[in-house]
């Protein structure tokens, strides 16, 4: 439909002599914000005046007639004026949501935008206004941050258990509990902590501690196990001793000992003289061989596709459990690999050689990885072979012919052992049986 022809003529009244601004403002809101427009040219003929006249008219219509009769302005615009336009709307089309939702009773919903946020942006998010700020304090999004971090990470659970500062966590804030400043302060400390155990890892730093598990013609520890409480090892000299993890004090013994093993997979691996074999447990048939050892397999791990396995030809081999291709070979051990583990990020052998090596494990993967950077520390410290080992984000435990258990620990290093990066450490606890 055609617009209303808009009167331009002027009343006569009015001052003609009076030269329009050459820096007009004015001023528009839209409810939420206001944006300052200057003319900075000199306006043409009587633009000052019909605009008058225009803006009078426009402000008697329908909000359904002005937006048509806006779109109808449009449409004889050329495209660079569309550009002004568009750089004008920008700014009165954006809203502060963050803002706007607790002014509407809402402050739940703008805590739980802002809960999805990493550290990086939690922190620039409390930094865009006091507002924000608020919402972030209140709503304790650090807490709920470290929360999160603690549920999906096995190194962040392990080290609130160690550090203490779990007991801060899922519960609802009592009245005199931590502030969110308290969790503010402890994100960085935790990320410091998580720092210090790589580079620990990756330096051999490390406070060592010394089982002696001497017992009547022990000729060494061939097997262990360990959880947060205890460890439990299994001698040759037929006999099993139970240690309590906090003094070491002898628990229990018993003669004879049994390894278990269990896994949920649906893939079983023997070892049948120099190659593994792989075996389905659901319906037992043969599924292939992995050949590429040149002598016996001494050990072997897996977890989904891939098989770490270590052999007495001194040489540990990755492979992919699906196709049966080797993936890797890491050479380093000087006589046969005993005893192999791995996670995520590691693989931690040890070898009749008495020496325990930390690998790279996704270095390890990547075939463009150059061997030289594969083995990340080696740890030098039994005087006889290593039979068995295991470990997590902080220690490794290990048990050897000399008949000894040794606790690797990469979290708590005495200060004094910070500085050094060689292997081995000399910072001894010597537990005597």
């Amino acid at each position: 439909s055609e617009c209303g022809q808009v009167n331009t003529s002027v009343m006569e009244d009015q001052n003609e002599d009076e030269s329009p601004k050459k820096n007009t403002l004015w001023q528009i809101s839209n409810g939420t914000s206001s944006v300052i427009v200057s003319r900075k040219r000199p306006s043409e003929g009587n633009y000052e005046k019909e605009k008058d006249l225009c803006i009078k008219y426009f402000d008697q219509w329908s909000e359904s007639d002005q937006v048509e009769f806006v779109e109808h302005l449009i449409s004889r615009m050329c495209h660079y004026q569309h550009g002004h336009i568009n750089s004008y709307l920008k700014p009165m089309l954006q809203r502060d949501f963050i803002t706007a939702l607790p002014e509407q009773g809402l402050d739940h919903i703008a805590e739980n935008i802002l809960s999805y946020l990493d550290a990086r942006s939690l922190c620039a998010a409390e930094l865009v206004c006091k507002e924000w700020q608020r919402v972030i304090s209140e709503g304790m999004l650090w807490k709920k941050l470290i929360e999160r971090m603690v549920r999906t990470d096995p190194l962040w659970k392990g080290l609130s258990e160690r550090r203490g500062w779990d007991q801060y966590l899922f519960k609802n804030r009592p009245t005199d509990g931590p502030p969110n400043s308290f969790y503010r302060s402890l994100y960085p400390k935790i990320i410091q902590d998580i720092e210090t155990i790589e580079s620990n890892w990756r330096c051999g730093r490390h406070n060592l501690q010394r089982i002696q598990c001497r017992s009547e013609n022990s000729k060494g520890v061939y097997c262990l196990q360990y959880d947060d409480e205890k460890i439990i090892s299994g001698l040759r000299d037929n006999s099993i001793k139970f240690f309590f993890r906090v003094l070491f004090f002898l628990m229990k013994f018993e003669h004879n000992f049994c390894l278990t093993y269990k896994t949920s997979s649906s893939l079983k691996i023997e070892c049948l003289q120099f190659f593994p074999q792989v075996w389905s447990t659901s319906t037992c048939e043969f599924v292939r061989t992995l050949n590429g050892h040149k002598r016996g397999i001494a050990c072997l791990q897996y977890r989904d596709r891939l098989v770490v396995s270590g052999s007495s030809d001194n040489t540990i081999r990755l492979w992919d459990i699906e196709c049966g291709a080797c993936l890797r070979v890491l050479e380093g051990h000087e006589e046969l690999v005993r005893c192999i583990r791995f996670d995520n990020k590691r693989i931690v052998s040890g070898a009749y050689d008495g020496k325990i090596k930390v690998w790279d494990l996704q270095a390890a993967l990547d075939p463009r990885a150059p061997a030289s950077t594969l083995c990340l520390r080696t740890l030098v410290e039994h005087s006889g072979r290593v039979f068995r080992l295991q470990f997590d984000e902080f220690q490794i435990i290990s048990s050897s012919h000399d008949d000894t258990i040794l606790i690797w620990d990469f979290l708590n290093v005495p200060p004094s052992a910070q500085n050094e990066t060689r292997s081995p450490s000399r910072t001894y606890t010597y537990i005597s049986r």
